[in-house]
């Protein structure tokens, strides 16, 4: 689902809200999780799931072409991990 799906999805659910201030709300949201990424907070949706950063040291890796040792520099990186409830409805939903 694209940001722009999502917009429209929440707009025709609540139809008291515009299709333009729907896309306000969504963008505060979405910036509002940024921000405390940056920060480093760790942000948790109940059902939902939950996103931290981790912050890797830098470190000695291969080129797995040439085998070159290439020196990785220390990076921060996100993390997601699915909450039980959306596993649950997913695999309810998976097919076999």
């Amino acid at each position: 689902m694209t940001k722009s799906k999502l917009v429209k999805t929440v707009s025709e659910r609540v139809s008291e809200i515009t299709k333009k201030d729907t896309k306000v709300i969504v963008d505060v949201i979405f910036n509002s999780m940024i921000d405390a990424l940056i920060r480093e907070e760790r942000i948790e949706i109940r059902g939902f799931g939950s996103f931290r950063v981790k912050n890797r040291d830098a470190r000695c890796g291969r080129n797995p072409k040439t085998g070159v040792v290439v020196n990785i520099p220390k990076k921060k990186t996100l993390f997601f991990k699915a909450g039980k409830e959306m596993k649950e409805r997913v695999d309810l939903n998976k097919a076999d």
